[in-house]
């Protein structure tokens, strides 16, 4: 009786849980955007000084840059190139929350390299519940897989204990 009562709480528990990752997978796309929208800007801000100075690109730029005798310049020049390694994992990112799945977002999002994105995220988010199909179904599944997994060990404590009283009665 109370281990029915234990796995439902489980997995009411577990669903409530399972919804909100379809939800924190679009709030993180949305905060992944802005992210990329800005980075990309600056970039084509580097691209078009390198254009009206001359240069075939901003990497030929960055590399003249890099030679430079002044440590700032060579520093501003190591900086510009931090963020053009931002701006391609961020384009990584936009193509896996474009047109991948949720599983692959929400691998995307849980690379111990972007937690700090998460928790930004994670701050700003507010609970609910999504609608569409694929999600709902998503979360059910989770939550079942979750509900399963918790409760075997109390299944198998259970399922040990039978057999010896059926010997025993016999």
């Amino acid at each position: 009786m109370i281990l029915r009562i234990v796995d439902k709480l489980i997995f009411g528990a577990a669903l409530l849980l399972a919804l909100q990752l379809p939800l924190l997978a679009e709030h993180y796309q949305q905060y992944l955007s802005g992210q990329y929208k800005a980075t990309k800007w600056q970039v084509d801000g580097y691209a078009a000084t390198a254009k009206a100075n001359q240069f075939a690109d901003i990497q030929s730029m960055l590399e003249q840059h890099l030679q430079n005798a002044e440590p700032s310049v060579r520093d501003d020049a190591r900086q510009k190139l931090a963020t053009m390694d931002v701006l391609a994992d961020l384009t990584q990112g936009m193509a896996v929350f474009e047109q991948g799945y949720l599983v692959e977002k929400l691998l995307f999002m849980l690379h111990p390299s972007r937690y700090g994105n998460l928790k930004e995220v994670i701050r700003q988010f507010a609970p609910g519940i999504p609608l569409s199909p694929g999600s709902l179904a998503f979360s059910v599944l989770v939550a079942l897989l979750l509900n399963l997994l918790l409760m075997l060990p109390f299944q198998l404590v259970r399922a040990g204990k039978r057999p010896a009283s059926i010997v025993r009665k016999a």
